[in-house]
């Protein structure tokens, strides 16, 4: 995997739709806030699936994206709560397994959501496929692509008002694998053409 390559495509993504990627990424911010986390996993489903869009066809983002997949409100707020509730679970005990949890979460469930909105897959379904691409050989690469996206989102916790210019960046690096990874069960790995990624955006 070149992640170079992922990389480049990324930031000339995240640059040439810069602001209204800021604005997309306050409103989700916000709006998951205000609704007391109640919104926050399907409106992150809709910002995943404008950013897929940007990515792929250039298109510029917009709010009303972040709203546009309303149809999986239910099945990603239970298994967001389920979720948590084991993250919680885990905390509570000698606070490592907690810490396991999350980790096993991001490992295995990072394509969850592109999967469900861009493949519009079931959420088992999603969760099943996610967890295959993901332990897709060399194993060694989804693990490098996860400790990159863990380590872009901590330095953005880490400073105020971080998270609005790395949580995007990081996503968008993870949409390009993703993009890659699709694209190479399709055609297969030798037979493939040139990715989408060495198109010049304009």
């Amino acid at each position: 995997m070149d992640f170079k390559e992922h990389f480049e495509r990324a930031w000339q993504v995240f640059t040439g739709h810069f602001a209204a990627i800021l604005v997309n990424t306050v409103v989700m911010v916000g709006v998951s806030i205000i609704s007391f986390g109640l919104l926050a996993p399907v409106v992150s489903a809709g910002y995943m699936q404008s950013l897929l869009l940007a990515l792929r066809e250039n298109r510029q983002p917009d709010v009303r994206d972040l709203f546009a997949r309303m149809d999986l409100f239910f099945p990603l707020l239970g298994f967001t709560v389920l979720f948590v509730l084991l993250v919680m679970l885990g905390l509570i005990m000698l606070i490592i397994p907690g810490i396991l949890v999350m980790l096993a979460g991001t490992f295995f469930f990072v394509y969850m959501l592109p999967l469900m909105t861009d493949q519009q897959l079931p959420l088992i379904e999603a969760v099943k496929e996610s967890c295959r691409m993901a332990l897709e050989e060399p194993i060694t690469e989804h693990i490098a692509v996860v400790a990159v996206f863990l380590i872009l989102d901590s330095i953005g916790s880490s400073m105020v008002l971080g998270t609005l210019l790395t949580h995007p960046f990081s996503c968008l690096f993870i949409l390009s694998v993703y993009e890659m990874k699709k694209h190479r069960q399709i055609s297969g790995p030798k037979t493939a053409p040139p990715p989408p990624h060495q198109q010049k955006w304009s």
